[in-house]
């Protein structure tokens, strides 16, 4: 296979070594893989039609000569998953989830350890070390476990414990670092230095970039497989694959999208497809240095020393030239940098679980509720093809398997932290959201799926007693037999709609009072509009059902 390490800085080009980790000109460490694109674009289409749907599907562009099928754990492949429940809530139908939960380890960082642990396999390297927010040394543990290699994981001591279990399960050696992601780095640094190891270094590491590269092709082959070509292209040459209008990532680092976006330009420049999809960067307010440099129109972050986040696999405080690299391909693509609070990814982790059935950790429910925030905002509008990376899913090993002493603590004097133990943010919000008692709401809709999806929203929220009819007859009659806290009404329905169910509840004393938020696609017209005032407590447009507004009015009412 043929490729070179060409330097950022100098444009100076070598052979690939993993343990080289110096431009020999230079002495810088950002380097990028370079490959015989002409060629590859004539003969890899073709070629890895009869292969295993894995990630070495596309080995011509990764960085390992010779891959050992032995070191193998399945990795790549992971689902592309159309989120048809959260498509009709939003209002934007094609909404794609890529399951990266389904990797080996049940997380993206799968991608990331089978190609660098190869790599090392193949040049004889036989210890390593790594600094992580879990997900990461959880991957190289287990590639590290099959391939016979040393893997020392630091990790900071605020990283979930179930995940410090896992990591002890494989055989690794985990260090914990009272102290910062970032300070646990530069521990993991100056113990590979004196010790003379191979260290993983997050965005500087060619196989991790190269790695998630694997991600952009395998999207591009299950779209186009899903919903075919767009066939507008405008005299230009036809592509073989189909791009999104938008990928979404949550990020720590920043180093996934870096490489998925590596993915894209190499499809284009191989004529593979026509456009780049906008990429959107999700991470948490609390530690959002690149959010916060993008609202600035900088292209270097300010560090955040002091990460207040409760999603720690997030709270990486300084990202470097990494954010410098991904804010040139967030800017090019057209996307965008964007934040959301704890509670926010929160309530995505748990409408995602209860809409689609997908139980995602909270560091991957951060980009879902970026999703939402985008497309209230109307940066995504409802014809748009998204997908969304749901990154991982945490998987914890039981305390008593390990038994005692898996574990060195490392504790820096001087930077030995107080902060207060964070609470579960899950049951926080919920509990922010839902009433102390059981309210009962009557659902008063003739679409079944409409239905549903209010259903599963309300019940997100809380637990309440929930009435359905599927008309207005049918909805009067419940509503008058069983007095619910609130109607959540539809206008247009067969037989009787939802104005003169609205004029029969307000001409009956016991049911006058009742709060009625009417749900509706139709465009009401003036007159329509002026019917409903001062009969009702909102009107709600359908596609709006999971705005801060939907769920703040039955907050007010309910509360």
């Amino acid at each position: 296979m043929s490729f070179v390490v060409k330097c950022l800085d100098c444009g100076h080009t070598t052979p690939y070594y993993p343990a080289s980790v110096n431009c020999p000109r230079c002495n810088s460490q950002w380097r990028d893989v370079e490959y015989d694109y002409e060629a590859i674009a004539k003969t890899m289409p073709a070629q890895i039609a009869g292969r295993p749907f894995d990630m070495w599907r596309y080995r011509e562009l990764l960085p390992v000569r010779s891959p050992n099928p032995v070191l193998s754990l399945g990795e790549g492949g992971t689902p592309l998953i159309q989120a048809v429940n959260l498509g009709m809530m939003l209002g934007c139908p094609n909404i794609y989830i890529k399951d990266e939960r389904q990797g080996p380890t049940g997380s993206f960082k799968d991608r990331q350890a089978a190609v660098t642990i190869a790599a090392l396999k193949e040049a004889g390297i036989t210890e390593m070390v790594a600094a992580s927010t879990g997900n990461v040394a959880i991957s190289y543990s287990a590639y590290a476990a099959r391939a016979s290699i040393k893997l020392w994981a630091f990790v900071t001591s605020l990283v979930p414990a179930v995940k410090m279990r896992e990591i002890a399960l494989y055989g690794s050696q985990v260090v914990k670092v009272t102290g910062s992601y970032d300070q646990a780095k530069q521990v993991a640094a100056e113990f590979a230095r004196q010790r003379n190891l191979y260290q993983d270094m997050g965005a500087r590491t060619l196989t991790s970039v190269e790695a998630m590269k694997t991600i952009g092709y395998e999207i591009a082959e299950q779209l186009t497989a899903l919903i075919g070509l767009n066939n507008n292209h405008a005299g230009k040459p036809r592509p073989i694959w189909r791009m999104p209008d938008w990928y979404i990532q949550s990020v720590s680092g920043g180093m996934g999208p870096l490489g998925v976006a590596k993915s894209f330009h190499e499809m284009k420049q191989m004529g593979l497809i026509d456009k780049l999809p906008a990429i959107a960067v999700i991470q948490a307010e609390g530690c959002a240095p690149m959010v916060q440099a993008w609202s600035l129109g900088k292209d270097k972050a300010e560090p955040v020393t002091s990460p207040r986040t409760h999603i720690e696999t997030l709270a990486t405080g300084d990202p470097g030239r990494t954010y410098t690299l991904l804010y040139k391909q967030v800017k090019e693509s057209g996307g965008t940098f964007e934040s959301v609070s704890d509670e926010e990814a929160f309530r995505a982790m748990h409408v995602l679980a209860k809409m689609e059935g997908i139980s995602s950790e909270p560091a991957a429910a951060v980009g879902f509720a970026g999703l939402f925030k985008l497309v209230r905002a109307g940066v995504i509008k409802s014809t748009d093809v998204v997908v969304v990376n749901c990154t991982g899913h945490t998987m914890p090993a039981e305390p008593f398997v390990l038994g005692d002493n898996w574990a060195r603590n490392v504790v820096l004097p001087s930077q030995a932290r107080k902060d207060e133990t964070p609470q579960d943010g899950l049951l926080s919000a919920l509990s922010n959201i839902a009433p102390d008692r059981f309210p009962r709401v009557a659902i008063v809709d003739d679409s079944p799926e409409t239905r549903r999806l209010i259903r599963r929203i309300l019940q997100s929220q809380g637990n309440f007693t929930i009435y359905e009819a599927s008309g207005g007859k049918e909805g009067l009659k419940i509503i008058n037999q069983e007095r619910p806290d609130l109607v959540i009404l539809d206008l247009m329905m067969p037989e009787m709609d939802g104005f003169s169910v609205l004029d029969a509840l307000k001409a009956k004393p016991e049911t006058a009072s009742i709060p009625v938020i009417v749900a509706t696609a139709k465009e009401l017209t003036a007159e329509e509009k002026g019917r409903l005032k001062g009969q009702i407590q909102t009107l709600m447009q359908k596609g709006d059902f999971l705005s801060d507004e939907f769920l703040e009015e039955v907050r007010t009412l309910l509360g």
